[in-house]
């Protein structure tokens, strides 16, 4: 009888919820990193954040590498109207490079610029002269205020992308398009940017940010991001080197949210997913808290091991 009742007992325990943290050790690399000039931080009314500051927050996260995407393209955001916005952009893309370089076997950074800037494409030559740079280039469509929908800022990105593709410099985007501006974006935007302007870099790694959003998850992430998961189902070649950071991804996602970018996530291929948690700046998560936040989509343990692993080309 004794027997029996352990067994009902065992038998009634709550199931835990689908969306339960799971236990699983810290990713190799955090794909999605900012560091924060002086200049720039005062531009932006934040803290500084250099290469120690992010070390002392990786170590706490148990995290070895991070990529850190420059936040230059800042001083050219059309609603700053800053000055001579160019001198900043080649300062601020040269002083992430000398934080990196105090650090090069932990951090490696990404230049950036706003595509639509007509120096774009000589900062890109500049920035891949440098070896502390040439490794890739960051684009925030929505910082740039590009519009998918505006021929001459297409025209704009496909040359950006080309010259990247050039000087074999992988890209990582934040495709979401404007949205204090109120520019469009969803599926027929993604469309836009997989047809006409992907193409233009065919032979180098394209990362995806914040599964095609701007951060948490909403139905307009969800129809851009609908456009790489079609390709990738039937196997366009368009599709062959892209990859696809969760970056905040899963800030304040409810139980049904968490279970549709769990099935997106194996949609696109766990093996094609990359974490990164931002900079830890604007209410954004350290690393730590941001891997622990992943952790609570219902994804399995094998899923969450493979993500945590991923090695993606331009960090090897």
């Amino acid at each position: 009888m004794k027997w029996l009742l352990c067994c009902l007992c065992l038998v009634v325990l709550p199931a835990r919820p689908a969306w339960a943290p799971q236990q699983v050790g810290a990713p190799l690399l955090d794909y999605h990193q900012h560091l924060f000039s002086p200049d720039l931080a005062k531009l932006l009314g934040t803290e500084t954040l250099d290469a120690d500051r992010l070390i002392t927050l990786l170590d706490s996260a148990g995290i070895r590498k991070a990529l850190v995407l420059s936040t230059a393209y800042s001083w050219s955001n059309p609603s700053r109207n800053v000055a001579n916005d160019y001198e900043h952009v080649k300062a601020d893309n040269d002083w992430t490079a000398a934080q990196v370089a105090r650090y090069p076997d932990r951090l490696r950074a990404f230049c950036s610029v706003r595509p639509i800037r007509d120096y774009a494409l000589a900062e890109i030559a500049r920035c891949a002269a440098n070896p502390l740079l040439r490794g890739g280039l960051k684009l925030h469509i929505g910082n740039s205020g590009a519009d998918y929908h505006n021929p001459q800022d297409v025209e704009k990105l496909r040359k950006v992308f080309r010259s990247a593709n050039t000087h074999h410099m992988a890209i990582v985007i934040h495709m979401r398009a404007s949205i204090t501006r109120h520019l469009a974006y969803g599926r027929e935007e993604a469309r836009i940017f997989f047809d006409s302007i992907l193409p233009e870099a065919p032979d180098v790694p394209v990362q995806i940010a914040h599964l095609a959003g701007a951060g948490g998850y909403d139905s307009t992430t969800d129809a851009a991001l609908a456009v790489f998961i079609d390709a990738i189902g039937r196997h366009d070649p368009r599709a062959a080197h892209l990859w696809f950071d969760v970056t905040t991804v899963a800030r304040h996602a409810t139980a049904a949210s968490a279970r549709v970018i769990a099935a997106r996530i194996r949609q696109i291929g766990v093996n094609r997913v990359l974490f990164g948690s931002d900079a830890a700046a604007a209410g954004n998560l350290a690393p730590r808290e941001a891997w622990a936040e992943f952790l609570t989509l219902p994804l399995t343990q094998a899923e969450f091991r493979t993500i945590a692993n991923n090695v993606a080309p331009y960090m090897r």
